[in-house]
């Protein structure tokens, strides 16, 4: 099983880590705690311009399965339930949202040593249909998925990728909007302290390209100094420190040259876990 490619979703991860990760521009506080029976409990609050945003959650783990529970500040509650080994090498996972009656969705995930295969369904008279597949290995792993809206008989998504890993570097292209864009990425770990990466996309309909390249540097054990630098002008900055095991204090900024009226963006993320 430790060959098995990574899902569709996965391809380009390592990109997508080193270049957003962490770049929260908000107030965020988690405080997470356990309990004796193992039952872990997360309260988050998100303060976003003058709006402010919370919820609690409940998270048990089972032999073989996973319940996910969340109230939210609008009094939406949704359910997350994770059935593990339903059979060999598969897992379900059936979600809604309260009083949303057409949020029902049931995911199914089935891992084969050179495959894996997901799929999901609206659990609803008229659902949305998404199905995921990658063949391959950890190494070089090829995948596409497609989304079909059985109201309108369209197809809302198709996507294709190819992604390369190696313990030093990982790449990956990725055809996506359906067929509109083309995506590469790369990301080289240097050293164990330091990593550099870089995105290139190219819009077919537009004719236009865009890159960002970012790094990522421990200054210590307990201290990561990330950077970004875009071409439509944006640079930005992430500063984390794990003030004490599992805690993390985070400071994001982000200069827009482009908008030489507007302050700087900064957010500030504390999560706590006791």
């Amino acid at each position: 099983m430790g060959s098995s490619p990574a899902p569709f979703p996965d391809i380009g991860r390592k990109a997508k880590d080193l270049l957003n990760k962490d770049y929260i521009f908000d107030q965020k506080f988690t405080l997470t705690m356990l309990s004796a029976t193992g039952t872990e409990f997360v309260a988050t609050g998100l303060q976003k311009d003058d709006l402010f945003f919370g919820d609690i959650s409940t998270l048990y783990k089972g032999q073989n399965t996973i319940v996910d529970l969340k109230i939210d500040s609008h009094s939406s509650v949704s359910t997350k339930v994770t059935v593990k080994n339903l059979m060999p090498s598969a897992k379900a996972v059936i979600s809604f949202k309260i009083p949303d009656h057409k949020s029902g969705k049931l995911d199914v995930q089935y891992v084969h040593p050179h495959a894996t295969l997901n799929s999901s369904i609206g659990l609803n008279p008229t659902p949305l249909l998404d199905m995921s597949a990658t063949i391959g290995s950890q190494t070089v792993s090829l995948g596409g998925e497609v989304g079909f809206d059985t109201a309108s008989s369209s197809l809302t998504k198709y996507n294709a990728g190819v992604s390369f890993n190696k313990p030093d570097f990982s790449a990956a292209l990725m055809l996506e909007d359906k067929g509109e864009s083309l995506r590469a990425t790369y990301v080289h770990t240097v050293n164990p302290t330091t990593s550099v990466g870089a995105e290139l996309i190219r819009r077919f309909t537009n004719h236009a390209n865009s890159f960002t390249i970012g790094s990522s540097y421990s200054v210590d054990p307990f201290t990561t100094v990330k950077t970004r630098l875009s071409n439509n002008g944006k640079a930005g900055m992430v500063v984390q420190r794990e003030w004490r095991p599992k805690s993390l204090i985070t400071l994001s900024a982000e200069y827009d040259s482009k908008a030489v009226n507007s302050s700087p963006k900064v957010g500030l993320a504390l999560a706590l876990k006791p």
